[in-house]
């Protein structure tokens, strides 16, 4: 779940991270709380964006591949010969991992679109040790240099480059441990009171003392005035290299941050860039569909290659930088010899190619799908592709290519099948939030639909591959309680935000959510009741750990002060810790949270790892209000004004004179049995309060044992606009669904004979 002053609860297929609904665009909203309700599971459920294979150095050990997805975690995966096994799921970004690569072997970097970059102990259970946060927009790429263990360079959409020295920056940290100006794996970057939390299944837990160092600064390559996509590095981290939007290359000193030439020749946004290790030649994918080889020596373009037909996203090269395996948006996957221009189509891919990785005799392919695949691709004897037959000789005018392909010309792949898959889940691209408010209906990729329970983070129905739309028709419900949340899926998975105060506006009544140990009538707040599964294991932990003590109104303390602001005591909860079957998350399968507090950054972790130990200022007031102190922010609207009046020609009596007023969610039959009250009782209206409201006899039904022998209990109809309503219409239901005017509601009663 996420809070913010807001929460957010992530599942397998639910939840994302969304701060302010606007990806990180200007920060948190400070009262927004993001809740993913399925948690993530060992297989990525969105677009693999970035790859980085590690391969052993002794020979019974087994080579691994990290992989980063759109779904905001990284996975490493050993390699045996019998298939890939998900070892670990990295997970503190809380948008898309856009790059990855590894240092040294021991560190593995991450950069993502909530503008952080992340270093992990790559070996570790997901342990995020530092966390850099210098960008100012979506960080999209990374470069590392392979002989020195400490450089590497990042670049994002705010056309910033920037070149880390993980070594000094750890140094800085060291000596400046007390005070830190970044944040940490968990998100603390002192930047005021915004708060987020989020569920999202996560195998991550919070790591302490990860700030960025306040007294280190990366050196900044500063030139680009538009975004950029691709960076690379050479192998003792000297020259860097990048490009974006503007079409050129730039060349950097690495060292220093400052400009040595910018080569043009591409037409469209550069993509994909490699360097050879001795500092001479680059290479460069563009959207143009074009590859270009430049000798940096004499500043100019010596080779264009015109294979792809559409735009050139990524590049890898043997380790001789003879042959180039290049992918992108045509779904294929061609090998071009640099030197004498043969180009052969390897393969082709059901989706766009996002990244390559060679490993040993094959090739990883990462897509936009949630899969990922590896070819034969002979990388260490690549003229065994050439052999095969079926190559080309690549032209140097961007259509050639494509002129090729509308003629029918287009060449037959080398490889059919990939010789091994690590299948991803389906993500959910669409989906509807159901009247109840607590189901919401969604479609994945594969056009499977399902219904979840948010408040539980379940499936609760599968329907199989059936038309969403005559679903939703069927489900549709005539009810109308509060919006409490809103919903997106823009990481293959349902997420949930709730935003303060709207989201404690929904209340239920406990006999609609069938809970047993409450009284019928007894109102549930549906956001309330969520935090509370959420956050049950926290609280519990927090308890052990630390003692609780009780204040004067008998809350639950942690004996460490929060600050709070005015707000309700929910009179109806009694302060109870109970979690009720409708609100019970999963501890098999349980969902993370990502939450900002009031002096930290954004911060992600399992439900259940939370170990009661985490400092309140790292969570939203308004959750500890509500969780520890039973107090809920002022509520607007929870009331529903109505008049009642007799239906014309009745010949019921008048009971009332004025306007009533009534819980929202308040039942037609309470209606019902109010009148039925006033008209058997022979005592004044005093069963309604002096501001109008109903009164506890009327609510409860309770004035049953008031009733004198002598009257008869009359049968009784509640009409609005002519039509009769069925007793276990709310107030708000009526209103919306056959009133449907913005004057106050009128209500009608007539004596039904009996029959």
């Amino acid at each position: 779940m996420h809070l913010s002053n807001a929460i957010f609860l992530s599942m397998i297929e639910l939840f994302e991270y969304i701060p302010s609904l606007s990806c990180f665009h200007g920060g948190f909203k400070s009262n927004l709380l993001n809740c993913s309700v399925f948690p993530l599971g060992l297989q990525h459920s969105a677009g693999v964006n970035c790859l980085s294979v590690l391969k052993s150095s002794e020979p019974d050990n087994c080579s691994h591949l990290f992989t980063g997805s759109r779904d905001g975690t990284l996975k490493r995966w050993a390699l045996g010969e019998e298939g890939a096994t998900c070892s670990t799921t990295f997970e503190s970004h809380v948008d898309w991992v856009n790059d990855a690569v590894l240092v040294g072997g021991n560190t593995l970097v991450s950069c993502s679109s909530d503008t952080t970059v992340k270093t992990w102990d790559s070996f570790s259970d997901g342990t995020c040790t530092r966390t850099f946060r210098k960008h100012t927009d979506y960080v999209t790429c990374l470069a590392a240099a392979e002989q020195n263990n400490n450089i590497v360079a990042s670049g994002g959409l705010g056309g910033e480059v920037f070149i880390w020295d993980l070594e000094a920056a750890v140094a800085s940290f060291t000596k400046t441990s007390e005070v830190a100006v970044g944040d940490s794996s968990n998100g603390i970057n002192g930047s005021g009171p915004v708060t987020s939390l989020r569920a999202v299944s996560s195998s991550n837990s919070i790591t302490s003392h990860t700030q960025e160092p306040q007294g280190y600064v990366p050196v900044s390559a500063k030139g680009h005035k538009e975004s950029v996509y691709a960076l690379a590095m050479n192998d003792s981290g000297t020259l860097l290299v990048s490009g974006g939007t503007e079409k050129a290359v730039r060349v950097w000193d690495s060292r220093t941050g400052s400009k040595i030439m910018k080569l043009r020749g591409h037409t469209d946004n550069i993509r994909a860039l490699l360097l050879d290790s001795t500092r001479r030649f680059c290479l460069s994918g563009s959207s143009d569909s074009m590859i270009r080889l430049w000798d940096l020596g004499q500043q100019r373009c010596v080779h264009s290659y015109a294979v792809h037909t559409d735009s050139v996203w990524a590049l890898a090269s043997t380790p001789t930088f003879s042959h180039v395996y290049s992918g992108g948006r045509d779904l294929s996957l061609y090998l071009t010899d640099l030197s004498t221009r043969e180009s052969v189509l390897l393969c082709t891919e059901e989706h766009p190619i996002q990244q390559l990785a060679l490993h040993d005799d094959g090739i990883w392919v990462a897509t936009t799908d949630s899969s990922v695949h590896r070819w034969h691709s002979e990388g260490l004897n690549p003229e065994k592709v050439f052999q095969k037959g079926g190559s080309f000789l690549a032209g140097n005018l961007s259509f050639s290519r494509a002129r090729a392909s509308l003629e029918g010309s287009t060449p037959v792949p080398v490889y059919r099948e990939a010789t091994f898959s690590i299948d991803g889940i389906p993500g959910i691209v669409q989906h509807e939030i159901l009247n109840n408010r607590r189901h919401v209906l969604t479609k994945d990729n594969a056009g499977s639909v399902k219904l979840w329970e948010i408040t539980r983070g379940v499936v609760i129905e599968d329907y199989g591959q059936v038309s969403f739309e005559k679903k939703k028709e069927e489900l549709f419900e005539m009810v109308s309680i509060p919006s409490w949340f809103t919903a997106d899926t823009r990481l293959g998975s349902l997420s949930i935000h709730l935003d303060t105060p709207q989201c404690f506006s929904a209340e239920m009544y406990s006999a609609d959510l069938s809970i047993s140990e409450k009284a019928d009538d007894d109102k549930i707040n549906l956001a309330r009741e969520t935090l509370k599964g959420l956050l049950v294991h926290w609280l519990a932990k927090k308890k052990h750990k630390f003692g609780s003590q009780s204040s004067a109104n008998g809350e639950l303390t942690s004996g460490r002060s929060i600050t709070v602001l005015r707000g309700e005591v929910d009179g109806n909860s009694e302060n109870d810790s109970v979690v009720y079957p409708p609100f019970a998350f999963s501890t098999v399968s349980p969902p993370s949270i990502i939450t900002e507090g009031s002096q930290s950054g954004p911060w992600r972790k399992k439900v259940t790892d939370l170990d009661g130990t985490e400092d309140e200022k790292e969570f939203p007031w308004w959750v500890l209000d509500c969780i520890l102190h039973n107090r809920l922010p002022p509520r607007e609207h929870t009331k529903c004004s109505f008049y009642l009046h007799p239906c014309e020609g009745s010949s019921a009596q008048i009971l009332t004179q004025g306007k009533l007023s009534a819980p929202r969610i308040l039942k037609i039959h309470k209606v019902v049995n109010y009148v039925v009250e006033k008209m058997v009782l022979d005592k004044p209206l005093d069963s309604l309060t002096t501001d109008g409201t109903f009164g506890p006899g009327s609510v409860d039904g309770s004035f049953r044992s008031a009733f004198k022998p002598r009257k008869l209990k009359p049968s009784i109809e509640i009409l609005c606009n002519n039509q009769v309503l069925t007793s276990n219409m709310s107030l708000a239901t009526v209103r919306t669904y056959i009133w449907k005017k913005p004057e106050d509601l009128v209500l009608n009663y007539r004596i039904v004979s009996s029959r």
